[in-house]
């Protein structure tokens, strides 16, 4: 079992209970694949064909809206994170978002019809299948509440409590994008926050 694997195995444990016969049915249908820094997992207008779970790297799902062509980035997900355009998975249809590796990154990835195959045996592959709808429904509600509820500082530590280390991973605008804001509010939220440590 390589190291992808071996990741793989400890989350699908911890994640959905599954037991070492259930891992062992479903781990050959999973592949590797490196993505370089700037390259896709999937593209805007493509159908999602793969979920993947992280084990190195982070990536940023984002979309351009026609009006304005700026770049809003939606979400970020890093190590030890499932990653897939969730909609676009499920229904198969192409994906409304772009999903961009931010540093050279590797993933462990299932095509969609394996994982329907998984579905259909006597295993607890069908709850892993729950547990992922529930764990992309509440990312997006989570996210279109976060806009609703609280501010951009409030929004600004949650993420660097998700992914910590994530400012000085990727470049301050990419989060000054997820965060509804301009680069200056975002250094005004830096310092504010530093002078209260």
């Amino acid at each position: 079992m390589n190291e992808n694997q071996q990741a793989l195995t400890s989350v699908l444990k911890n994640f959905a209970g599954l037991p070492d016969s259930d891992i062992a049915l479903g781990l050959s249908l999973w592949r590797t694949r490196k993505i370089a820094k700037g390259d896709f997992f999937n593209m805007q207008s493509f159908v999602c064909t793969d979920l993947a779970l992280i084990t190195k790297g982070i990536f940023r799902v984002y979309y351009v809206p026609p009006q304005t062509t700026e770049e809003k980035n939606v979400f970020f997900f890093s190590e030890s994170q499932f990653l897939v355009s969730f909609r676009s998975f499920i229904n198969q249809y192409p994906c409304y978002y772009y999903i961009q590796a931010l540093d050279d990154a590797e993933v462990i990835s299932i095509n969609y019809n394996d994982l329907q195959y998984l579905y259909t045996t006597p295993t607890g592959w069908e709850k892993f299948g729950r547990l992922i709808a529930e764990l992309f429904f509440n990312y997006s509600q989570a996210r279109a509440e976060e806009f609703l509820f609280n501010t951009a500082e409030e929004r600004y530590l949650k993420l660097t409590n998700e992914h910590p280390n994530i400012v000085n991973r990727i470049p301050a605008y990419h989060i000054s994008s997820y965060l509804g804001i301009k680069n200056p509010s975002l250094t005004r939220i830096k310092k504010r926050l530093l002078a209260h440590k």
